[in-house]
């Protein structure tokens, strides 16, 4: 039976090539950009082999809280059910890398974006759906005051690895904390180095086929063997779940960040 997935960061590199992955596939695929010409002509293009009505697209900025907060209304407007949500946008290195709620730009895309997201669309995702977030092999110890924006970090790279780690505990904590009543969630990091314009940009590198990663977040989105995954971490580096960084499963760590990712969200939306 066809499903409808919603992939953010889907205009380009993984994100775009799993779309086309599911669409092909027969499922109906919502798109996510944040540039609106970029957006509309990925719908264009995918939606020339789809049926009508099987690819939709959402513009919002996710360094900017309040407009995840309005993708997430305007999802819930037409659309009362989401079998899977893949938080694929990601952010590496910018220019001006803080946001205009004064947060690093890493954790805001990385990490409360997709916090933000998921806890607005469990009512449509249900018990049986898939949250997938996209991890990374980059994951390094989380500075609580840099992820509230009290600290700035100038190493890209530290700010990218603690953002994916951040995402990860909050990945594992909340599955787990769901198991039953909620709906899968896994964290997946999709393959390293793959020729994504973030590869490029961050490391100057061209990269490997992002086919590579796009399988695996299909696979992570409908296969069996995820079925049963919740809260757990698959490294396709390795080809199989594996054991995340050590603070994960560090309690004291983990709740420590919950609660960091908990006040800068209630923060930054009261003054809104």
């Amino acid at each position: 039976m066809p499903k409808t997935l919603l992939i953010t960061g889907s205009t380009d590199g993984i994100g775009l090539e799993t779309a086309a992955m599911l669409v092909a596939l027969g499922h109906r695929v919502l798109l996510h950009g944040r540039n609106a010409d970029k957006l509309a002509a990925v719908e264009e293009a995918l939606s020339r082999t789809a049926r009508r009505g099987q690819v939709e697209g959402y513009r919002a900025d996710l360094s900017r809280l309040r407009e995840v907060e309005a993708l997430a209304r305007a999802l819930a407007a037409r659309h009362a059910r989401l079998d899977v949500l893949i938080n694929n946008a990601g952010v590496f290195r910018a220019p001006d890398p803080i946001t205009e709620d004064g947060l690093d730009v890493r954790f805001a895309v990385n990490t409360l974006a997709p916090v933000l997201l998921t806890r607005r669309l469990l009512p449509l995702i249900g018990p049986d759906g898939r949250v997938v977030n996209v991890a990374s092999a980059a994951q390094s110890p989380v500075d609580e005051a840099a992820l509230g924006g009290r600290r700035r970090l100038a190493d890209d790279y530290a700010a990218y690895a603690q953002s994916k780690l951040a995402l990860l505990m909050w990945s594992r904590r909340t599955g787990l904390a769901l198991g039953a009543e909620g709906p899968v969630v896994v964290a997946v990091n999709p393959g390293s180095l793959l020729g994504t314009k973030m590869v490029r940009e961050g490391f100057g590198l061209a990269g490997g086929d992002v086919r590579k990663g796009a399988d695996i977040l299909v696979r992570a989105a409908l296969a069996d063997e995820f079925r049963s995954a919740t809260g757990e971490y698959f490294d396709n580096d390795a080809g199989r779940f594996a054991s995340p960084h050590a603070d994960v499963l560090d309690a004291s760590k983990s709740a420590g960040v919950m609660r960091a990712i908990d006040t800068v969200l209630t923060h930054v939306l009261d003054q809104a």
